[in-house]
């Protein structure tokens, strides 16, 4: 009777354990998010007004982490490992990097660092009022981040085109976005007066307030380089980062606030139109994590 040899278990062979090892890529972007927020803190706390640039540097930190957290979701859906450990991860590096480090950084530049020759009431009001909104804004993100991860398939106030896939409310990454960008314009020089700081008071305010709307943000989810080829939008991409290396500042704070402001318009623009369109089509909102 011949000897059976045993069967070699997919785990085994080569092509098994790579595929397992390919499960931490989409880890491993979430972990330099992680970073990228812890060190948006460090820097935050060691600013000052006459070492502004910690303030800048804490801005910068909060960009790369944006685009780290991009980078994951997109690698676990061009290796096709996706997982609820790197869902639920993924949430809880947002709630860090897009929640707690960017409002901090917004009540340090904005409010603790105004100069002492300010009104001292003036200046107590602006400080504690701008605790309020920055609590406010960590809250919403993370309860942007908790409505995301228990809907099943939320529909916007204001659904968009079919095929088009849209955020229901503007994601933690895009709010926090806003904040690293405005500070990053100005170099991460603290504000010099009570009335630019009421001002960015009511910056936060409405970022937070889009967090949590159901207002519909464009996500880019569609957009398919392998399958479709778009040489357009490849050489729109180069020159948008050869732009961002030239001039950071000035096209970062458009680019943000453009993405801001394309909600309040989408939104505008169906208050206006509701009335003489038929019901939207089905819409199922696009992923951030995965």
């Amino acid at each position: 009777m011949e000897e059976q040899t045993p069967r070699r278990r997919d785990s085994d062979h080569p092509r098994g354990k790579l595929r397992k090892g390919m499960y931490i890529l989409p880890s491993l972007f979430t972990t330099a998010n992680i970073a990228a927020g812890f060190y948006a803190i460090l820097q935050t706390v060691h600013g000052t007004s006459g070492e502004a640039w910690h303030l800048d540097f804490a801005a910068n930190a909060i960009g790369f982490a944006v685009l780290f957290d991009g980078l994951d979701g997109r690698v676990a859906r061009m290796t096709h490992t996706a997982s609820d450990f790197g869902r639920e991860l993924d949430s809880l590096a947002d709630v860090i990097t897009f929640g707690v480090a960017p409002a901090l950084l917004a009540w340090m530049w904005g409010f603790h660092l105004l100069p002492g020759t300010i009104d001292p009431d003036l200046r107590l009001r602006a400080t504690q009022l701008g605790s309020i909104a920055c609590f406010a804004f960590l809250m919403a993100g993370a309860s942007r981040l908790a409505r995301f991860n228990i809907a099943k398939n939320p529909q916007p106030s204001n659904p968009g085109r079919p095929g088009k896939k849209y955020f229901v409310g503007m994601p933690i990454p895009a709010g926090a976005g806003v904040i690293a960008a405005v500070v990053h314009f100005w170099r991460g020089n603290p504000l010099e007066s009570w009335y630019t700081a009421l001002t960015w008071l009511a910056m936060i305010a409405a970022v937070g307030y889009l967090m949590v709307s159901t207002w519909r943000f464009y996500s880019f989810k569609d957009i398919d380089i392998a399958k479709r080829h778009p040489f357009r939008l490849i050489i729109l991409l180069a020159a948008l980062i050869a732009l961002i290396g030239f001039f950071s500042r000035q096209v970062l704070f458009a680019v943000a606030l453009l993405y801001m402001f394309s909600g309040v318009f989408w939104r505008l623009q169906w208050i206006f139109r509701r009335r003489s369109k038929s019901p939207p089509p089905a819409y199922r909102e696009a992923s951030q994590t995965s």
